[in-house]
């Protein structure tokens, strides 16, 4: 079965559109690694989700997930958010998925 990372980002609310932009305009790396499976950006819309942007990442597998972190493209693709950050913290969340179903 497949492996899901989110990370929940911390963003203030006046830097939703910043945070947004940079996504918008990454390098689109992470598509291209062995095992990658899916990417979503979810922004918060309701009073319980306010000031959290969801960064939902699927992969065939925990082991594809370890080499695309350890990968030069990570590297790469994260080196202006750690020089320049817009979140004010993030918490990384991992599952191994048991269940699936999409049409």
């Amino acid at each position: 079965m497949s492996y899901v990372v989110i990370n929940a980002i911390e963003v203030p609310e006046d830097a939703g559109p910043q945070l947004e932009e940079r996504f918008a305009n990454r390098a689109g790396e992470v598509s291209k690694a062995d095992g990658f499976e899916s990417f979503f950006l979810l922004r918060p819309d309701n009073d319980a989700a306010a000031g959290r942007y969801f960064v939902f990442t699927k992969w065939a597998s925990k082991e594809a997930f370890e080499a695309w972190m350890a990968s030069r493209a990570f590297t790469q693709g994260h080196k202006g958010a750690s020089e320049r950050p817009v979140g004010t913290g993030s918490q990384v969340l991992a599952y191994e998925v048991i269940q699936s179903e999409e049409v």
